[in-house]
């Protein structure tokens, strides 16, 4: 059904969407934001879904956007580029929207983009080896699609520790962020994800859904605005010289200039 992702649903409701680019370290390429954002509309819409884990297969939760997809939009026009960069924050809308529990299950690192999954699932659990970081600048580019939904869950004091840097941290400065509730030992995640699945299984799903989509009421929201200022922010920053220099330096496997 997909391409780029699985999902299946086990007895309880339990639905399990796992990132299926191993070979890619699961980096998101548009077809996978796609994927992503079909399987939510899906998910949503299926009373047999009481909860939802968001996984990935391999050793890699996520390591970005997929640079090969980010590449070809030097060769597009401003308008068609914004529109493309801006399929992230659409797809991590679905997510945050999603009205079911969205249980984040983080086998290892999560870099980029990733750190935008993380950021809208209502609890990640993650691998106590598991290693993080906002690596875009360390590119030229700027973490600007996941920026709003990333200041939401972390608020703008904690982002500055981390935000601009590139600097890789571990799950310990994670969970002091907010990133993560608990690290566990590999070998226990899926019993400590088990135990945030189990207690939704015993609440009625329309009270859950209304007290989610509450959070948002209250607590504020991504806007569109916000979405549309973070995608116009980064496709400006698509056409400076340093984002050049710093995909090509990648490509190239060399040090970018200012490094």
């Amino acid at each position: 059904m997909y391409e780029t992702i699985r999902t299946e649903t086990d007895a309880r409701g339990m639905a399990t969407l796992t990132l299926a680019r191993s070979e890619k370290h699961n980096a998101m390429s548009a077809q996978m934001l796609d994927d992503l954002v079909a399987a939510c509309t899906a998910l949503g819409a299926d009373d047999a879904v009481r909860v939802v884990v968001l996984a990935a297969e391999g050793k890699t939760f996520c390591a970005g956007g997929d640079l090969g997809w980010m590449r070809q939009q030097f060769e597009m026009d401003a308008a068609t580029r914004r529109r493309e960069s801006a399929k992230l924050s659409v797809m991590l809308q679905a997510l945050d929207t999603l009205p079911k529990p969205l249980i984040g299950r983080v086998q290892g690192n999560s870099f980029g983009g990733g750190m935008g999954l993380m950021s809208v699932c209502d609890v990640v659990v993650a691998a106590e080896t598991a290693k993080f970081g906002f690596t875009e600048t360390r590119l030229g580019l700027i973490p600007a699609n996941i920026g709003p939904f990333v200041l939401r869950r972390m608020g703008p004091a904690m982002a500055r520790r981390v935000f601009m840097s590139a600097r890789i941290f571990d799950t310990d400065e994670a969970i002091s962020l907010g990133l993560v509730a608990r690290a566990v030992p590999v070998e226990a995640l899926d019993e400590a994800v088990e135990a945030e699945v189990a207690p939704y299984l015993a609440c009625a799903p329309g009270a859950v859904a209304e007290a989610k989509a509450l959070i948002r009421a209250l607590g504020g929201g991504v806007s569109q605005d916000e979405m549309d200022f973070a995608a116009g922010a980064l496709a400006e920053r698509w056409e400076s010289a340093e984002a050049q220099e710093g995909i090509a330096a990648f490509f190239d496997k060399r040090k970018p200039g200012w490094a």
